[in-house]
């Protein structure tokens, strides 16, 4: 039994040494692919904001669409909502 509860305390100090031992040799990332990456974030970050447009058809019915429409009059909008509460006074 003894011998038992020696081999399971060696494993988990073992097991810990290597943890405590490996945790400071992350693989650096080279000049190259950090610019990759960090053009691939601004990338999603510049779809994530893309602005929706507001128009009428011919019929006046109201039509929203992700690209504006060609000859009509339209009303850009923004996705994300402005910050805070927007009061309106209605007589």
């Amino acid at each position: 039994m003894r011998a038992t509860w020696a081999i399971l305390a060696g494993l988990a100090l073992g097991g810990g040494m290597a943890w405590w031992l490996a945790r400071d040799q992350a693989p650096q990332r080279s000049p190259e692919a950090r610019q990759r990456a960090e053009q691939a974030a601004a990338a999603n970050a510049e779809d994530a904001r893309r602005p929706l447009y507001r128009w009428r058809d011919d019929a006046g019915n109201l039509q929203i669409t992700e690209s504006p429409p060609k000859g009509r009059r339209y009303e850009r909008i923004a996705r994300e909502p402005e910050p805070g509460i927007r009061v309106r006074n209605t007589p």
